[in-house]
């Protein structure tokens, strides 16, 4: 089935100004329609107080079950720390050829390690992030080259080493995806 568009779904306060250049730019990249909606739900009961972090495999069913739609790629965008349970934290998560995903600018701020903070910075990496899961919801794998944006990223600075764009590899990969 040919993907109609994507959904941001975000739940806390993102600047209609970080939200629209966000659609935009993943409009430019994926070449599908792009909308943003609200997040409807409470995510209290997601909280694990013994890590102090959010469970993103059960917020990532969450996005799927409530917000995914068929043909439609669904990303919840977040505020809070995320984990699952075999990694100390994640950036986001996808589900691999599926149609849902989540992600987080909790562990990307500047201010996490100690440093002075960019919004620019901020919005660079979760743009990386946010395309990323993307690209796995098309089926998109891990990918070896240095600056792809399918590249692993376990710490910031490797999202930071990566740009906002597929290799040629996995550009191709994306297309057959979209038109398939």
């Amino acid at each position: 089935m040919q993907t109609k568009g994507i959904t941001l779904v975000s739940h806390g306060r993102f600047e209609k100004e970080f939200l629209d250049e966000l659609a935009n730019d993943l409009r430019v990249v994926f070449g599908k329609s792009v909308s943003v909606e609200q997040f409807r739900h409470d995510i209290a009961s997601y909280f694990e107080p013994a890590r102090k972090q959010y469970d993103a495999n059960r917020l990532l069913q969450l996005v799927h079950s409530e917000y995914a739609r068929d043909g439609i790629k669904t990303l919840g965008l977040f505020r809070v720390d995320l984990f699952i349970p075999i990694l100390t934290y994640i950036f986001g998560q996808a589900e691999f050829g599926g149609n849902a995903g989540v992600a987080s600018v909790f562990r990307l701020r500047s201010e996490q390690y100690g440093m002075r903070g960019s919004d620019r910075q901020l919005y660079e990496r979760f743009r990386k992030v946010v395309i990323h899961e993307l690209g796995h919801t098309f089926g998109l794998i891990h990918c070896h080259v240095p600056v792809c944006v399918m590249r692993p990223g376990t710490y910031v600075e490797d999202i930071d080493q990566k740009k906002h764009m597929f290799c040629k590899k996995c550009r191709g990969e994306l297309e057959t995806a979209l038109n398939a």
